[in-house]
């Protein structure tokens, strides 16, 4: 009886990581997120119900939902490009900024406790949501695309920090900051941000690995912070839907994608603050 269970539970444990990973990559595909927001808090609750402290399961979940962002925003990067909205310099730049920023955002968050970086995720996305609910201009952009390198580099450090913290790609916060600040079209911001959070996802990922190294408490299969059985189910799944996302988008007015972006937002935003919790749910 009692394997049974365990079986059971197992069983529910891969489909509930296949599903989201699913969701993941189309929201990549779609939005230009890593989709860290939407895995995250899965994968805490997958954790948690094995048995694992929570506080591991909050870094488990951040590492191996950077690690997972990596070939998912590969494979969106890829479906954009061939629509020609990826814009490569401002993209790698963005990107290799916030690769340093990603590997000390990600060092600092190894030794933080669990409850403070649930709530650091939370108002991060509730409040890159609240600024595209008040940025008016949100689908028309500015006139040209900002050519400077400057602010591509200062936006990518501290995107990249707030990557490694709350284990997100960063396009939650990279492309409404492209749209209002950098003059990008919202097919432009989300086509990039493809390309900058594969690099957010890099140095997070490594700073997980090295910072976890040799950890008790972890779950079997790790390499420092970073679930391999996890990665695995998430990343094979959303690698297959990332396509489907973008071929969607393509087909969405503007404004139409600006409202889901937001939605999703909010809603994660909010679990993760712990309201959801408050209410009963």
């Amino acid at each position: 009886m009692q394997v049974a269970m365990i079986a059971e539970s197992m069983l529910i444990y891969i489909i509930v990581l296949l599903l989201t990973g699913m969701v993941v990559g189309f929201a990549c595909g779609m939005l230009g997120v890593g989709g860290g927001f939407i895995m995250v808090p899965v994968q805490i609750w997958a954790l948690t119900s094995m048995g694992v402290d929570p506080t591991l399961s909050t870094r488990v979940a951040f590492g191996t939902s950077l690690a997972v962002i990596l070939p998912t925003s590969l494979c969106g990067c890829h479906g954009h490009n061939c629509q020609g909205v990826v814009l490569w310099r401002p993209g790698v730049t963005l990107g290799l900024s916030g690769l340093v920023g990603a590997f000390l955002g990600g060092t600092i968050a190894s030794h933080a406790p669990g409850e403070l970086l649930r709530m650091i995720f939370g108002i991060i996305i509730i409040g890159g949501a609240l600024r595209m609910i008040y940025a008016r201009d949100l689908r028309r952009g500015r006139p040209e695309v900002v050519s400077s390198l400057l602010p591509y580099i200062l936006w990518g450090v501290v995107v990249g920090v707030i990557s490694g913290l709350a284990g997100i790609g960063g396009g939650v916060i990279l492309v409404p900051a492209m749209v209002i600040a950098m003059g990008f079209t919202m097919y432009q911001a989300v086509g990039t941000s493809t390309v900058a959070i594969a690099f957010n996802a890099v140095g997070g990922t490594i700073a997980y690995a090295i910072n976890g190294w040799g950890v008790a408490g972890l779950p079997a299969y790790c390499v420092g912070y970073i679930d391999l059985f996890q990665f695995v189910l998430l990343a094979g799944a959303s690698m297959l839907t990332a396509h489907w996302g973008v071929n969607v988008t393509h087909k969405m007015s503007e404004e139409k994608l600006k409202r889901i972006f937001i939605a999703l937002m909010i809603l994660i935003g909010l679990k993760m603050m712990g309201l959801f919790d408050l209410m009963g749910f």
